[in-house]
């Protein structure tokens, strides 16, 4: 089992990607959410730079943030500074969307999205559409020193339901998900993903990607303390502001979860339903969660979302995980960066 890092985007990252890959870490990742973090292209170059072996990934760009011509051009200009060095994270906007107040796009936009950029990063032609216009586009300038289409990017798609893992499957594109931990729900993934890919012809040796937090118990402490909910609390509090905001989505919780969800909603001062919640539930996205806040992560949130355990324990978990098909857990360090890096590489050892 390989381990990664992914943190917020911003400019000063790449200390940390130096040190990841030191550390002998496989992936360094940022997020792509706008209007909650630093640009992740921006970062990446930077990280690039100040790197020469670590894969960068990105984790995840979408339709909705993007322009087919603008995203392309960035992956590759980032593989022209770390050629073949590149993962592509697509994914339907699900975050980025809705800290905008809007929704996440289709299924259809999401493949047609991965497709043509799949294309374009390889130095072929692709349709490009506009309202009711679509012409065909390529990089009219490549090489050296624009853009790099002659190392292979990997695409990753974000799965949480089959239909994402079928897309997958058909353009030949692994999987990345956040906070499931579940190794029955990753195996229909694979199969979904497996299926997609011998009809299409496309390879099925591709690799999975779970986000997610650790933190190994010292003898002796209580797995819902607050070391615990330090370190993977901002995993929880995204579960529950998506919750918030998606209020179907809630009929899946347990009691206290749900309740969790309606105190999430008093203290941010805003409903499910409020047209303005969106600038209020997502103050602090994927950051250290505020100690006032531990209470709203319940033990099942605990045990659903976050790798924590002792170093045992969480060797039989991480075992699980490569068996049911995942091949790497990449972790957000948010207490101690460098230090929860070095824990990690230790216990990957």
């Amino acid at each position: 089992m390989r381990a990664g890092i992914v943190v917020t985007a911003r400019p000063g990252i790449e200390e940390l990607a130096a040190r990841a890959e030191d550390l002998g870490f496989a992936s360094f990742w940022v997020y792509d959410t706008p209007m909650v973090n630093g640009d992740p292209f921006v970062a990446l170059a930077l990280c690039a730079k100040a790197t020469s072996s670590i894969k960068l990934g990105i984790g995840v760009t979408s339709p909705a943030l993007r322009s087919v011509p603008a995203a392309a051009a960035a992956v590759s200009s980032l593989n022209a500074i770390a050629p073949g060095r590149l993962i592509c994270g697509v994914g339907t906007g699900n975050t980025a969307r809705r800290t905008l107040g809007m929704l996440p796009t289709t299924m259809a936009q999401l493949e047609a999205f991965t497709r043509a950029l799949q294309d374009l990063t390889a130095g072929r032609e692709t349709g490009y559409t506009e309202g009711t216009r679509t012409r065909d586009i390529r990089f009219l300038h490549v090489g050296q020193p624009y853009v790099n289409t002659e190392d292979p990017v990997e695409f990753v798609v974000a799965a949480f339901g089959l239909k994402a893992a079928a897309i997958a499957g058909r353009r030949g594109a692994g999987l990345i998900s956040f906070g499931l931990l579940a190794p029955e729900v990753w195996g229909a993934f694979h199969d979904a993903r497996r299926q997609a890919a011998q009809q299409a012809g496309q390879p099925a040796d591709v690799d999975s990607y779970v986000m997610t937090s650790l933190h190994v118990l010292g003898e002796g402490e209580d797995r819902y303390g607050d070391a615990a909910k330090d370190a993977m609390g901002h995993v929880a509090m995204a579960l529950l502001i998506f919750a918030a905001d998606n209020p179907s989505f809630g009929e899946s919780l347990e009691p206290a979860e749900a309740d969790a969800v309606q105190r999430l909603l008093q203290r941010r001062g805003t409903t499910a339903t409020a047209t303005d919640r969106h600038r209020t539930l997502y103050r602090n996205y994927l950051g250290r969660i505020d100690p006032d806040d531990r209470d709203l992560v319940v033990p099942s949130l605990v045990d659903k979302l976050g790798l924590i355990g002792t170093a045992d324990e969480l060797t039989e978990r991480i075992a699980a995980l490569e068996a049911a098909g995942i091949d790497e857990i990449v972790i957000q360090p948010v207490v101690d960066p460098e230090k929860e890096m070095v824990e990690l590489a230790r216990l990957m050892a």
